[in-house]
């Protein structure tokens, strides 16, 4: 019965295509006994305009071959849950809120624990003390602490309705933009993400945030090299990269991946320079002192051989670490600090100019 039922949707051409239901590969499946006949048809559109009248053609022919035959015939549904979630990216890529944003800047770092977020935060209050306009982006989905950095913890991020798409309201504080994942989940919770999530609710912190017209918009990406890097990269067009170490051998080997990753032909991203963190440590009883906690210049001698900036040395102040816990970067309230980071701000900011 099979090959007999077979030629007959051989024998039924779709007006459209052309094609012949077997060979169009709209046959899904044939199940037939002496009592029973269920065919299911598969169409490549999810309304296919002739889907029903070819359905009743099929139960027509089968009948009329096996008249004491119980004949079925159904469509099965196209799955098109991909292409809509693809048309759903693209529709947000075109309305993207980044097109006003001069300059994007990845701050990465080859291992956690080196101060790449608080290195972050402070650079951000430094680009904005000079008169620029700045956003930052938490993009360590897993371990945000932006929030926290600038003491907007309890910030619930409004929604704005702009020509009928809807776009997140970032916090401010000064001249600075901040948009975090901390921001929509309570502080209890962990992200229990697979990477498709972690990359979806990042694609649309990117692009359906409000950020206006920004200088910098600066990217704190996770640690290490992996699928978030990857997909910041395919949604934004970043002009430079930063890579925070400190002077650690064991942190400076992993400097080396973070570079290579960007400095891959893939990625092309050119590297802007390393900072080195927790340079050193000065007592303030000692001022002419410093002690090499973490080691001295591995960081800097890593930036020379290879032959990156060295962009900036940032020593132990216990100012930075206050200004991390209290929600205000220490650039806001210490002259000293300021100092350090200002002169990292300038270098950055020239090889921007330049164009690396």
């Amino acid at each position: 019965m099979d090959r007999e039922i077979r030629a007959i949707l051989a024998s039924v051409i779709h007006p459209e295509t052309e094609e012949n239901l077997v060979d169009g590969g709209f046959v899904d499946s044939i199940s037939a006994t002496e009592e029973k006949i269920t065919v299911g048809l598969r169409f490549r559109k999810s309304r296919d305009p002739f889907a029903i009248k070819i359905k009743n053609r099929v139960e027509q022919l089968i009948s009329d071959l096996y008249p004491d035959s119980t004949v079925t015939v159904f469509i099965k549904q196209v799955d098109n849950s991909a292409a809509k979630r693809k048309d759903k990216i693209e529709q947000m890529k075109s309305n993207t809120t980044t097109t006003s944003i001069a300059n994007v800047i990845a701050i990465a770092s080859g291992k956690g624990g080196v101060g790449k977020s608080t290195v972050t935060s402070n650079l951000a209050a430094t680009l904005a003390k000079m008169g620029y306009k700045v956003g930052v982006l938490d993009a360590d989905i897993y371990g945000p602490s932006q929030s926290k950095m600038f003491g907007v913890e309890g910030y619930l991020p409004d929604a704005v309705q702009v020509d009928g798409n809807d776009y997140i309201v970032p916090a401010e504080v000064g001249n600075i933009k901040i948009i975090s994942i901390a921001m929509f989940i309570r502080p209890t919770d962990a992200l229990l993400w697979r990477g498709t999530m972690a990359n979806s609710a990042l694609r649309q912190l990117i692009h359906q945030t409000a950020w206006g017209e920004l200088d910098f918009l600066l990217i704190d990406l996770p640690p290490g090299t992996g699928d978030i890097h990857l997909s910041i990269i395919s949604e934004l067009k970043i002009d430079g990269a930063v890579i925070v170490s400190t002077p650690q051998q064991v942190a400076v080997a992993d400097v080396v991946r973070g570079v290579e990753m960007f400095r891959n032909p893939n990625v092309n991203i050119p590297v802007l320079g390393v900072i080195e963190n927790m340079s050193w440590f000065t007592p303030a009883e000692l001022p002419n002192n410093r002690y090499y906690i973490f080691g001295n210049g591995g960081a800097a001698r890593y930036a020379a051989e290879v032959g990156v900036d060295l962009l900036g040395q940032i020593p132990i102040i216990q100012a930075i670490m206050d200004g991390a816990d209290n929600g205000t970067p220490a650039v806001d309230t210490t002259s000293e600090v300021e100092k350090y980071y200002r002169q990292t701000a300038e270098k950055v900011v020239e090889k921007l100019l330049k164009k690396c």
